[in-house]
């Protein structure tokens, strides 16, 4: 299949294209539908050209419109649908033609395993490349409507959520039965030996007496038995059985899970071990899905981060957002969400509005021209003195204290991060601060041990009393309202979908449908202001 764009400007109109035959009032409610924002402003947005690299160079048949593919997996998410719902609507609904500039074929250009199919071309070449190419669609498609809506990208908001695999919790025995079974049925499609014994493992209803039933035999004792099975059948595999996900998958829990002892003996760790960490296997069905304990809850999934703009209206858009294993943390999501945006000039600082878990990188946000604000900071509150002491750039030298003397030397502990100053006893005695700072009183010398990352504290401390920072917690606490859009309206713990990747994908549709029905309220405003102008 060769790539031939569907180039919106050579788009002619049939004398049968449908939308010639509506009525009026029929014309009319097209207009005021999604369909007609979504056909003039987010289906011209979709640039087919980067998607060539997943066709063939060589002359053949021509692919499915890329535009209209990657329009008809928004328009999916925007509507809630299966594929095969979508499909029914697109071969019947005006709406769907009309936003996928489809009005004028004489046949609809999807099948029932277009969109499938396209997916995991999309989901193969990312696996490969490394590259997202819907990702990138879905940055330009949002751009178009944030420059639209007016979106002011110097003021952001950001919060994170966990995201179910939709996978059963499995206890360990489950677990490692399932390796095993799953390798049995791996090992009879590739035709190879399983002695009898071990055939009961391919058996539907050995699952349930092994784990649920045959109360009699100890779990301990059903583990060993499986262990040992577990052995032998390995020894029994080929190289092709060595390279399936079964075989591996087994392998994984084996190595995490399990200590092999002097006498070749092999048994689980202690479910304390150390280290077995939140990355080891959850369940075969979704082997990227990882642990996490957070409120009170335990998750196994994955998490997003989400970054959130508005404009002087407050109508919002999502203009960036992350996806990756749970154990993933703030941390690291705020320092990543940092790398992609531009740096700013100097007279024009973009400032981020976070919760207290999100612990930036204090250099690269300096180097971004970005203010982090936490509206909800964490632990123990830091002395307020430790505001006004001055560092070095890179934190690693303190430059002089509150009362603006130098120290007479200063040491760092790359460990704590800390720095370790030595100020004249009698000016630390005579200083205004002295009291406030309580230095460590020595013999000639005062010691005082502070950090960069509590005088940047101390400083989020103080602005927490001002008026602008009760202003940005208000404006901060708008994106808590996402995590739980997300979840009802478009059942991001529910994507029928294994492994991060194409999780990612199905998510990124999610929150792009999600900007799309923003949008489309926005115009549709937009238009009843401007007639609503013209008839005063």
């Amino acid at each position: 299949m060769s790539f031939v764009a569907n180039d919106l400007r050579n788009e002619q109109i049939s004398m049968f294209d449908s939308t010639l035959n509506l009525t009026e009032r029929e014309r009319r409610f097209l207009e005021k539908s999604w369909a007609k924002v979504f056909a003039e402003k987010v289906f011209p947005a979709i640039d087919e050209t980067p998607y060539a690299v997943l066709y063939s160079e060589k002359l053949s048949r021509p692919n499915t419109p890329v535009n209209v593919l990657v329009g008809a997996i928004f328009i999916q998410q925007l509507t809630g649908q299966s594929d095969d719902e979508f499909l029914e609507s697109l071969l019947f609904d005006i709406r769907y033609q009309y936003a996928l500039h489809t009005t004028s074929f004489d046949e609809q250009p999807l099948s029932d395993r277009s969109l499938g199919r396209f997916r995991e071309r999309l989901a193969m070449y990312e696996i490969e490349t490394g590259i997202d190419l819907i990702q990138n669609t879905e940055k330009e498609i949002t751009d178009v409507m944030a420059l639209v809506m007016g979106i002011d990208h110097h003021l952001k908001r950001m919060d994170s959520m966990m995201i179910s695999a939709n996978v059963k919790k499995m206890s360990r025995l489950e677990l490692l039965y399932t390796c095993v079974s799953n390798l049995v049925k791996e090992m009879k499609r590739s035709n190879a030996e399983v002695p009898l014994e071990y055939m009961h493992y391919a058996d539907v209803d050995d699952r349930n007496k092994v784990v649920y039933h045959n109360r009699s035999e100890s779990v301990d004792s059903k583990i060993v038995t499986i262990l040992e099975d577990a052995k032998i059948l390995m020894n029994l595999c080929d190289e092709d059985i060595e390279d399936s996900s079964a075989y591996k998958l087994l392998v994984r829990f084996l190595n995490e899970q399990t200590n092999i002892y002097p006498n070749g003996i092999r048994q689980l760790k202690d479910a304390d071990d150390s280290s077995m960490d939140s990355s080891i296997l959850q369940n075969p069905a979704d082997p990227e899905a990882t642990f996490r304990h957070k409120a009170g809850k335990n998750h196994i999934g994955y998490a997003a981060n989400l970054v959130e703009s508005s404009n002087e209206n407050g109508d919002t858009l999502v203009t960036d957002f992350q996806f990756e294993a749970n154990n993933y943390s703030d941390k690291k999501f705020i320092n990543d969400a940092m790398e992609r945006m531009n740096s700013q000039p100097e007279d024009d600082r973009t400032v981020i509005v976070a919760d207290g878990a999100y612990t930036a990188d204090e250099a690269l946000a300096k180097s971004k021209n970005i203010e982090i604000v936490n509206t909800n900071l964490t632990g123990k509150e830091t002395p307020d003195i430790n505001a006004d002491f001055e560092f070095s750039e890179d934190g690693t030298q303190i430059l002089k204290c509150p009362g603006g003397h130098e120290p007479i030397s200063c040491s760092y502990n790359k460990k704590t991060g800390q720095c370790v100053a030595s100020f004249d006893k009698e000016k630390c005695e005579n200083c205004p601060h002295f009291n406030e700072c309580k230095p460590n009183l020595r013999v000639k010398v005062c010691k005082k041990t502070v950090s960069l990352k509590s005088k940047n504290r101390a400083q989020q401390q103080r602005k927490r009393s001002t008026k602008e920072f009760s202003d940005l917690t208000k404006f901060r606490n708008g994106v808590e309202s996402l995590p739980s859009i997300l979840r009802r309206k478009y059942h991001v713990d529910k994507i029928p979908a294994r492994g991060m990747i194409r999780k990612k994908l199905f998510f990124g549709a999610k929150v792009t449908a999600m900007n799309i029905q923003k949008f489309c309220k926005f115009m549709q405003g937009s238009a009843c202001r401007a007639q609503n102008a013209v008839i005063a």
